[in-house]
């Protein structure tokens, strides 16, 4: 299997807009730097609220936006400088998996085109006895029975059934890395473990990386082997996910995992944090400052660094600047 990484490098993302003569800013990504290889396929889960810079992030690494600082790199070269071939090879091995199964659709077209496009776009298939192999192995990989399946319309389709055709449409590409983004919270409860399941196959039997973008911390622990939690386009917490969730520094990710239910009748819901805070960017502190029990008065005018614990374990907060198990790290060399 041919090298593969896809890199960012101290990249950032400033929204703006103008509304008569004022003019607006949002920064929804701070500068980041992270690298995903080919080297040993992982699942990487970005957590966070909404407005936190997830989705943001995925559309950075899909190429659908260019970011405001900071470069992104497809085996070694910028996306701005690849060639016409390489633009393409990118396309193919960096693939979505969108939020929403029944948009990904056109509903003029019948399944099979959507199964035949990548193949033909691609040219991953030599004729049409081996395109229509292809499609029909990939269809059962996901646990989808072909003669049931193809010639029908997304509409015929659940929302579960619809997400595991683009879960084989992906197969067929081949790809290195599928960004996820919210793959499992507009399908059914009852397909969510299923969807789960099978995103993990893919990195298991297929050797693809996966970037899962979420807000439920639960399918994080469930499917992740590193996390990285997203606060206001800041990361505030990374490392291993085993690690973060069972032992939480950062006071956002506690608040976060204390806000998973839990079947518990007597629990007390109305004395729980909620992680769930909006406001305009702290650009000279924390930006968690105000809604932080620990916070000091040093939390407003200094931006804590990322920094190292055991485990794998970053964590970007005041509390453990001082700390001797803490040394100072960055994010690529972690995740």
């Amino acid at each position: 299997m041919s090298d593969f990484s896809l890199s960012l490098n101290e990249v950032s993302k400033t929204y703006r807009s103008r509304s008569g003569k004022a003019k607006s800013e949002v920064k929804a990504l701070l500068p980041m730097s992270l690298q995903i290889s080919g080297d040993t396929p992982k699942v990487i889960a970005v957590a966070g609220e909404s407005g936190s810079g997830k989705t943001t992030l995925a559309s950075l690494l899909l190429g659908f936006q260019s970011p405001t600082s900071g470069t992104i790199d497809f085996n070694g070269v910028p996306l701005t400088a690849l060639s016409k071939e390489q633009r393409n090879e990118f396309r193919r091995t960096v693939q979505p998996v969108l939020q929403d199964p029944f948009s990904s659709y056109n509903q003029f077209y019948k399944i099979d085109h959507v199964l035949e496009m990548p193949l033909k776009n691609y040219g991953l298939a030599k004729n049409s006895d081996e395109s229509s192999l292809l499609i029909r192995k990939a269809l059962s990989d996901v646990g989808l029975i072909p003669e049931q399946t193809l010639g029908r319309y997304p509409s015929q389709l659940s929302g579960g059934q619809r997400q595991r055709i683009m879960l084989a449409r992906l197969l067929l590409c081949k790809p290195r890395l599928i960004v996820a983004d919210e793959p499992v919270s507009m399908i059914d409860s009852s397909y969510r473990a299923i969807i789960l399941s099978m995103l993990l196959k893919l990195k298991t039997e297929h050797q693809i990386n996966i970037l899962y973008i979420t807000h439920d911390v639960a399918t994080a622990y469930q499917i992740s082997d590193k996390l990285i939690v997203l606060y206001k386009g800041r990361v505030v917490e990374a490392g291993d996910t085993k690690s973060i969730v069972e032992n939480p520094k950062h006071p956002y990710t506690e608040s976060l995992i204390t806000s998973i239910p839990v079947p518990d009748r007597i629990r007390s819901w109305d004395k729980e944090s909620v992680a769930i805070q909006h406001g305009l960017l702290n650009e000279t502190g924390c930006e968690y400052t105000d809604h932080c029990q620990h916070a000091i008065p040093q939390c407003k005018s200094v931006v804590p660094n990322l920094r190292h614990f055991e485990n794998n374990h970053l964590v970007a907060c005041r509390l453990y600047e001082n700390s001797s198990a803490a040394q100072p790290s960055d994010l690529a060399k972690t995740i």
